[in-house]
């Protein structure tokens, strides 16, 4: 029997791990394991009204697999304009008391929520988690959820990133993923409770500074409080008067333990509202005490120039594609890189789920959060209404990560069509993500047409040590940078890194013309290492440099690029990669 087929036939949930680590409740229920199913490629369900809660599908998928994955239980993978999913859900006895809601991590793109057949919110946007309060909509007893997700990554009007627009995978597109991609869960709040909060860690005051925001009933003897620990030890407590339902306050740390990559020294938090001193609401959390700071071409973390050795990640699984088969595989992705002696990644095409990033946090490992821009039309002012919302939910969603040290919303925009690039697009992307999170560098479009960044990046897929190196000496003896689609773009003195290199072909028992990688096939395994320790060091000894990104992690379907295989077997032996990489760089 398949692996895909024991899951559809369980009655174990699958991706059964708190969904949100940063906020976590003890009243939640997993809605994860077997939905109803069904196709609706002339989208008119809703006409049939399908969302009745009485009406039944013909299928059984498992979420929150997709359903073009082996592991979803159905497999299908031709496009589906849109999707139908139905399940029963019981709410605890005991939550009657409080509020309700149900939370998708993502779904992707349009999707409509009922619940006993009522129309209970929508969201657009196929990475950004969202929420809506079935409080009215839900009865004592079995109820019913059903969701409709309609999807298009051809229409120009959404990104989709490294999903593909044809039907069969090519080049660097790989097989779409529809409908629900993570966990759907229930959770229970009182009536009045903690919705939103984001951290300021101050190193050089010792504290860190809180913002809280409320929902549900306002009273103006609110009272938020918080207790900071490290290893068990009270180190830091403040209290501060809810005001408009929001509320601020700075927590002074008795003990200094700094957050670094490889040394990730966590604090607990424990956040609560209080009325005449009951507790209303309490979440538990966590944030790391480190600064980020860019200081002439170095980046520094605590004050230190760390030089990032970032990898490729794109997060696809061969049966999961978007979603991996379980939290172990999220850290083990985490571990396999650092093996190899990156310290970080760029998470490529794609908005990662808040458990990878919560294993970054806890392994000390440095990411860069992107969108999945690749398929959105960015030509006009309609790109913008697209993208710019979503990327808002994002930034806020993923704001309080240590791991997380820089944002890119786009990666290589390109004209289309003949029409250029709309930069007021990118303009406004990157002013607006400054304004809601001032604490990160953004870089508007990695590797391409620069309109506004606080670094400058480039990809260079050059296969010749030689030449890779001759391109960047200039810049090594402090004189001119190189720059791309310099009839288009000017370097303003920002940091610099090379964001994509490398990208080696290397497989050498491929049987069939499909599988690809940059440049010509090494003839060895020692041609290979030749070529990647090459091209390491051009980038490692450049006192200019404060980083590389390597392409790329491993394997996805034809792209046969990466230093490990589609199912995470290494090619060479990771201690030699890792000793290359390791090396000591010039900016350090």
């Amino acid at each position: 029997m398949k692996w895909s087929e024991s899951i559809v036939n369980s009655p174990l949930i699958p991706r059964q791990e708190y969904p949100r680590p940063q906020m976590v409740r003890a009243d939640w229920l997993n809605l994860n394991g077997n939905w109803e199913f069904e196709m609706d490629n002339g989208k008119s369900g809703k006409q049939r009204k399908w969302f009745d809660a009485g009406h039944h599908f013909s299928q059984k998928i498992v979420v929150p697999f997709c359903p073009e994955s082996e592991l979803s239980g159905i497999g299908y993978t031709d496009f589906m304009a849109a999707v139908w999913y139905k399940r029963e859900f019981t709410v605890p006895e005991d939550w009657q008391e409080n509020r309700v809601l149900i939370h998708f991590g993502a779904v992707d793109y349009d999707a409509e929520v009922w619940v006993n057949g009522k129309s209970v919110g929508k969201h657009r946007g196929g990475y950004s988690s969202f929420s809506f309060d079935i409080t009215d909509y839900i009865s004592a007893g079995e109820n019913i959820v059903t969701v409709c997700a309609e999807d298009d990554v051809r229409s120009g009007l959404q990104p989709r990133g490294k999903q593909s627009g044809l039907y069969y995978s090519h080049g660097c597109d790989y097989t779409r993923t529809t409908g629900i991609w993570q966990t759907v869960w229930l959770e229970s709040v009182p009536k009045t409770y903690v919705s939103k909060l984001k951290y300021y860690p101050d190193l050089d005051n010792r504290s860190v500074h809180i913002e809280a925001e409320l929902n549900g009933d306002y009273d103006d003897q609110l009272v938020l409080e918080v207790s900071s620990s490290f290893d068990g030890k009270v180190v830091g407590h403040n209290q501060a008067a809810v005001s408009g339902q929001k509320a601020r306050l700075s927590v002074e740390l008795s003990e200094i333990h700094l957050w670094e990559p490889g040394n990730p020294n966590l604090y607990d938090l424990e956040i609560s509202i209080l009325k005449d001193s009951q507790k209303l609401d309490s979440v538990e959390s966590y944030f790391g005490l480190r600064s980020i700071k860019l200081d002439g071409m170095a980046f520094k973390i605590n004050d230190k120039s760390v030089f990032q050795r970032l990898v490729l990640d794109q997060g696809f699984y061969p049966d999961g594609i978007y979603t991996a088969p379980s939290d172990d595989a999220l850290r083990k992705d985490i571990e396999l890189s650092m093996e190899m002696g990156f310290n970080g990644a760029r998470l490529h095409e794609k908005v990662f789920e808040p458990r990878f990033l919560y294993w970054a946090d806890k392994l000390g490992y440095l990411v860069w959060g992107e969108h999945a821009n690749w398929g959105l039309d960015i030509t006009t002012a309609t790109g913008l209404e697209r993208f710019l919302p979503e990327w808002l939910e994002v930034v806020e969603r993923d704001f309080n990560h240590p791991a997380l040290i820089g944002w890119c919303p786009f990666n290589e925009t390109w004209d289309l069509d003949g029409k250029k690039q709309n930069n007021e697009v990118l303009r406004i992307v990157y002013t607006v993500t400054k304004q809601v999170d001032p604490t990160r560098p953004v870089i508007d479009t990695s590797g391409n047409f620069h309109v506004q960044t606080d670094i400058y990046d480039v990809h260079d897929y050059d296969q010749n040590p030689e030449t890779f190196a001759a391109r960047y000496e200039p810049m090594k003896q402090g004189g001119e940078v190189f720059t791309t689609f310099s009839d288009r773009q000017q370097y303003g003195g920002q940091p610099y890194f090379v964001s994509e290199y490398g990208g080696i072909w290397w497989n050498p028992d491929q049987k069939d013309d499909k599988g690809w990688g940059y440049g010509d096939r090494p003839k060895s395994e020692e041609e290979f290492l030749s070529r990647y320790e090459g091209l390491v060091s051009v980038l490692l000894d450049n006192p200019y440099m404060f980083g590389f990104c390597y392409t790329q992690l491993y394997d996805i379907e034809q792209e046969v690029n990466g230093l490990y295989t589609y199912d995470r077997k290494p090619k060479f032996d990771p201690e030699i990669i890792r000793n290359i990489n390791s090396r000591k760089a010039a900016i350090e």
